[in-house]
């Protein structure tokens, strides 16, 4: 059975909605100003307002880490993270990690040692062991382990994943 609203409970209805929030972000290295309703995530205004797709939608829970971006240099769950509890912030998407001379050393690493399959959630594989770097914690391919476990790779590549991050970390642990 349907319910249909009156023409004054629809009214009244659409007054009880929040307004729309101006939030602004430097997105890999930009700054921006969106209009968006409170309970947009940070990753559907990466991906449906500004059109970054390079970090995914998988679970949507907060489970598989495909979501995972910097934020003021920390790694989080952009699915799990309102856009406004965000505002004033340096994010870096996997859109943001290459710089002018080329791919970042992990993306490098990660190519070299297929640390991907099907490439779903290398995004935030990337993004992730970008931020478990800058953390500093992780010095054993079982620390490293642990700490990427917030990421889900359904393709099985850990071993290559680790081999990545830990040459990178030989080469150059601030990277």
């Amino acid at each position: 059975m349907q319910t249909t609203l009156s023409p004054e409970s629809e009214m009244s209805l659409a007054t009880k909605l929040p307004d729309k929030h101006t939030v602004k972000f430097t997105i890999n290295g930009t700054v921006q100003h969106l209009e968006l309703a409170p309970w947009t995530t940070l990753l559907d205004a990466l991906r449906e307002y500004l059109h970054l797709t390079g970090t995914k939608k998988g679970c949507d829970h907060g489970q598989c880490g495909a979501c995972t971006v910097l934020v003021d240099g920390k790694r989080i769950n952009s699915c799990l993270t309102l856009a406004v509890m965000k505002d004033g912030s340096d994010i870096t998407t996997i859109e943001g990690l290459a710089g002018e001379s080329g791919l970042h050393l992990l993306q490098t690493a990660f190519i070299e040692h297929d640390a991907y399959q099907c490439g779903y959630c290398t995004p935030g594989q990337i993004c992730s062991a970008v931020g478990l770097m800058q953390e500093g914690r992780a010095k054993t391919a079982d620390e490293i382990r642990e700490l990427m476990s917030g990421n889900i790779c359904r393709c099985g590549a850990y071993p290559h994943i680790v081999d990545a991050i830990q040459e990178v970390m030989q080469l150059n642990p601030n990277a």
